[in-house]
């Protein structure tokens, strides 16, 4: 097998193969986690964003629940396959907090807390009170908890996915860019610029990084999805500082969304929306300085010690997809945010598709053709245009 894309998906994919005894090959255009994987915001939060209700009508009752099941685990699989290969990647279990800050996302999320509680999630509802407590911080009228969330660093979580996967017996090439992916008779040739790899089944995993220029094949994936650049900074906090006591991992209901956590050297790591590009200097980080400055006044002057910026893929729904390349070859693109439990967690279901095991008996959506978003050539401007009308709704509802 060849799995193209060293992140998350790909490596978990390339881990589950080998210990299965298949022999398989994940090409890399830059280093492990060079893409959005390392520069995640090492949030481990069960799911998708979606209400049950709308997966079982998106894909209807057998998958609905399939996928509905499968999410509700995929974050004890990260935080098991992390225990069962010692990957020292600061792994910590503190929950997820979605708070809100406008009486609308307080009763949307009270209603996602009663969907995911009656479907057995360990959820507690939060009064304000309760998650000025959780947060240490007053920018927010109330939340819930799903205690199955979790943090890791993200960048040594993937780095050590991959030193899990080489253990097992994959070949993992970096600097490795796919240039030509073409049928051979009852396979597939993979070629970089310095060797090919012949392979009975391919699976692109590459998301917001994928494949510029490779071959008419699978030319259209960066079309089927908006890539979005978020930004995030790190604050050393001060001895003593009650921020976010139990570690746990925070994002808001804002259509533009804010989100949060501590890190394992307790610095305050705040991401949210960034430019259309990847940032150049500290002058493009001005949105999570404002943040954090709303979030906990006390910072607002305070050193920052790290910036950083990845890009995310999106599409247009926020549903995973599935894409059906070629016989035997596969694209899949899931991330929309919520990355590192669900493409962890994937990583065995697609093992099972590259064996030959029926898409339909596994927890993946359906296999399609790639579907370019409409107007896919003008996605830049509108994901713009997008993003300054969803702050402005927010800005009507009272979001600060």
């Amino acid at each position: 097998m060849c799995i193209v894309g060293a992140g998350y998906t790909g490596l978990s994919t390339a881990l589950h193969l080998a210990e299965r005894g298949v022999a398989v090959v994940v090409l890399e255009a830059g280093a492990i986690g060079a893409g959005g994987s390392g520069a995640s915001g090492g949030q481990v939060i069960p799911g998708l964003r979606h209400f049950p209700t709308e997966l079982v009508r998106a894909y209807g009752e057998d998958l609905g629940h399939r996928l509905l099941a499968f999410g509700a685990g995929d974050a004890d699989t990260t935080f098991d396959l992390i225990a069962r290969h010692g990957i020292d990647c600061a792994a910590h279990r503190g929950g997820w907090l979605q708070v809100a800050d406008t009486d609308a996302g307080v009763a949307e999320g009270e209603r996602r807390a009663r969907a995911w509680a009656e479907r057995g999630a360990p959820i507690d509802v939060l009064t304000r009170d309760q998650t000025v407590a959780a947060l240490g911080s007053t920018a927010y009228r109330g939340g819930w908890r799903d205690r199955r969330g979790g943090s890791v660093n993200p960048l040594a979580y993937v780095r050590g996915l991959g030193r899990a996967a080489i253990t097992a017996g994959a070949q993992v090439f970096t600097n490795s860019a796919v240039r030509t992916l073409t049928r051979d008779g009852a396979g597939w040739v993979v070629a970089t610029s310095t060797g090919r790899v012949r392979c009975q089944r391919v699976l692109l995993a590459t998301n917001a990084g994928t494949l510029p220029g490779v071959a008419p094949l699978v030319e259209r994936l960066n079309q089927c999805q908006l890539a979005v650049w978020s930004y995030q900074i790190a604050t050393p906090l001060p001895p003593g500082d009650t921020i976010l006591p139990g570690a746990p991992v925070v994002s808001d209901t804002r259509r533009v969304l804010r989100y949060f956590r501590l890190d394992a050297a307790r610095r305050l790591v705040i991401g949210g929306k960034g430019l259309g590009r990847a940032p150049k200097d500290v002058s493009d980080f001005a949105l999570q300085r404002h943040m954090r400055a709303t979030l906990y006044p006390s910072l607002a002057e305070a050193e920052i010690s790290h910036a950083w910026g990845g890009r995310i893929g999106i599409t247009l729904d926020r549903l995973p997809r599935l894409f059906a390349v070629g016989e035997g070859a596969w694209a899949i693109l899931q991330d929309n945010g919520k990355g590192i439990a669900w493409n962890t967690a994937s990583g065995a279901p697609l093992a099972d598709l590259l064996q030959g095991v029926p898409a339909e008996r596994l927890p993946l959506v359906p296999a399609t053709a790639p579907a370019p978003i409409p107007f896919a050539w003008a996605r830049r401007w509108y994901v713009a245009a997008g993003n300054s009308w969803l702050r402005l709704r927010d800005r009507m509802e009272g979001a600060r």
